[in-house]
């Protein structure tokens, strides 16, 4: 189901969450679900995983993790600031001490000069700190290629977050 490289970066993710003591969740928009798929794929991932957020429209975002309508009013669901606020809606509504989110236009449709398709937000929260933010722009690959990448970068994300911070004692 999903590429070795995507399996390799779930397996070292799931891993330095162990070692570190971290607890993961994710806020997931234009993946639908995927990043938390992949993370589940490999067996144990139990121990670290939390829950995951599939928030596709705005209403769902702005239920579920409590995203601002002014947020969502002045740039819409596709904004670093949309981003942050899932991430951060996802620590607030779970048990886990880091959360990724990402929103993001894989196309076919839906992009715009400003907006383009392969646009993706991401951000990854950790409780008691500066929540950290990533643009990415995939460029019109398909929508499969978009999706791929962005479950790709989200966990490179997770891996550099968790990388900043010592091991538990």
């Amino acid at each position: 189901m999903f590429s070795d490289d995507i399996i390799k970066l779930a397996t070292e993710t799931l891993q330095m969450a162990r070692d570190k003591g971290f607890h993961l969740a994710t806020a997931e928009s234009c993946t639908g679900g995927l990043i938390m798929a992949a993370l589940t794929e490999i067996a144990g991932s139990s121990d670290v995983v939390d829950r995951g957020f599939i928030t596709y429209t705005n209403r769902a975002k702005m239920e579920i993790l409590g995203v601002s309508t002014e947020t969502l009013r002045i740039g819409g669901a596709v904004t670093e600031e949309t981003a942050i606020a899932m991430a951060e809606g996802a620590l607030n509504h779970s048990s886990a001490n880091l959360a990724i989110s990402v929103t993001g236009i894989a196309g076919p449709g839906g992009g715009s000069a400003e907006k383009p398709v392969g646009l993706v937000h991401m951000a990854c929260a950790k409780r008691n700190s500066v929540t950290v933010h990533e643009k990415h722009t995939f460029g019109d690959i398909g929508r499969y290629k978009v999706r791929e990448a962005t479950v790709a970068a989200a966990l490179r994300l997770f891996l550099k977050t968790m990388n900043k911070h010592p091991r538990r004692k």
